[in-house]
């Protein structure tokens, strides 16, 4: 319980390189537990294990580590060279400038760079690497949705390979907002911008001097995990937002009773005041932020686990049934029963 689920936006658009190639995606879906009438609704949202199993059926189904969605696709085994290649750099940049060169040397795949400016550095995907989609609309195509993969997996990466997060100034993206933008402050952590000039990440310099602290076995057991552990968003704990989430589920472990934003703010040492404020200035509240630990680990309970439904509610804090099938139906637009139904949970 606790780990943020995943938009349906996403799994569309992992898809749509299989359904370019012709393949047929309903099998995936169902090997992944997925309810494939989910796709219609922007409200579903997915667990990360059905997720991560739909990625591993897609990429042993395509053979593909693009998974069909670039317009040259990417043999197994590619990633894990690079990364074997900038293991033994002396430091971040030169294992950032190593790894931009290793994809240069494949024609029609990612032209990454690294560009310093200043005390301010950018990782920037500098083309459209995708295969053309007609009719896509912009930020939901799966040409911004690869891209999107492309630098959450060198963030990750990156901080991987200096043992400490990297905290992002911005990210920025080519195209315009998508219908799902408010992800992608999730995804990343930082403030997004779209409609930029170019797509990429920013960062503090001094990064780039930072020396690698792993070695082949640990890349090994890492790369045994990759790349779904390194697109899953970790909890770091450095925003108020994810400091109350992570109270709200450590609470909803032991009871059905979620504390009160006052009991919250004692526990962070700010007054209420403060607390509804800089959630605020984050884009959220906490009623928002206890629907969305409720949704997750209700979604999570029927997708991975036999609980009946009305244990279930009750496990949640909800007094009655109905009252818990209005809120799933809200929050992902079918109903408990067949969510589960679906999804074989």
């Amino acid at each position: 319980m606790g780990r943020r689920t995943i938009t349906v936006h996403h799994v569309r658009a992992v898809l749509a390189g299989a359904r370019g190639s012709g393949i047929d995606t309903v099998p995936l879906l169902q090997e992944a537990q997925i309810p494939p009438l989910l796709l219609g609704d922007d409200r579903a949202r997915i667990t990360p294990a059905q997720f991560a199993r739909l990625f591993r059926a897609l990429y042993r189904t395509t053979q593909d580590e693009f998974l069909g969605l670039s317009a040259v696709p990417s043999r197994p085994g590619t990633f894990a060279m690079m990364c074997y290649a900038s293991l033994g750099c002396r430091d971040l940049g030169a294992a950032m400038e190593r790894a931009a060169a290793f994809y240069g040397l494949f024609p029609g795949g990612p032209e990454l760079a690294l560009e310093v400016d200043g005390a301010e550095a950018r990782f920037t995907v500098r083309n459209d690497f995708a295969r053309d989609e007609v009719g896509a609309p912009p930020g939901g195509s799966r040409g911004s949705f690869l891209t999107e993969c492309v630098l959450a997996i060198w963030h990750r990466l990156s901080s991987w390979l200096v043992g400490r997060r990297i905290p992002l100034a911005y990210a920025a993206f080519c195209y315009p907002p998508p219908p799902h933008k408010d992800e992608y402050e999730i995804l990343f952590d930082c403030p997004v911008r779209f409609g930029a000039g170019r797509t990429g990440a920013a960062f503090d310099a001094h990064w780039l001097t930072a020396p690698l602290v792993r070695d082949e076995p640990a890349l090994d057991a890492m790369l045994r995990r990759a790349p779904f552990d390194l697109l899953s968003r970790p909890e770091y704990g450095t925003t108020v937002a994810e400091q109350v989430r992570r109270a709200l589920t450590q609470q909803l472990r032991a009871s059905p009773r979620l504390p009160a934003l006052g009991e919250v703010a004692a526990r962070l040492a700010v007054s209420p005041a403060t607390l509804r404020r800089r959630l605020q200035q984050e884009g959220t509240s906490f009623q928002q932020l206890k629907d969305h630990v409720r949704r997750d680990a209700a979604i999570a309970g029927l997708a991975e686990s036999g609980e009946p439904i009305a244990e279930l509610a009750a496990r949640l804090g909800f007094s009655e049934d109905t009252a818990f099938h209005r809120a799933f139906r809200r929050w992902t637009g079918t109903t408990p029963g067949a969510y589960r139904i679906a999804s074989g949970g």
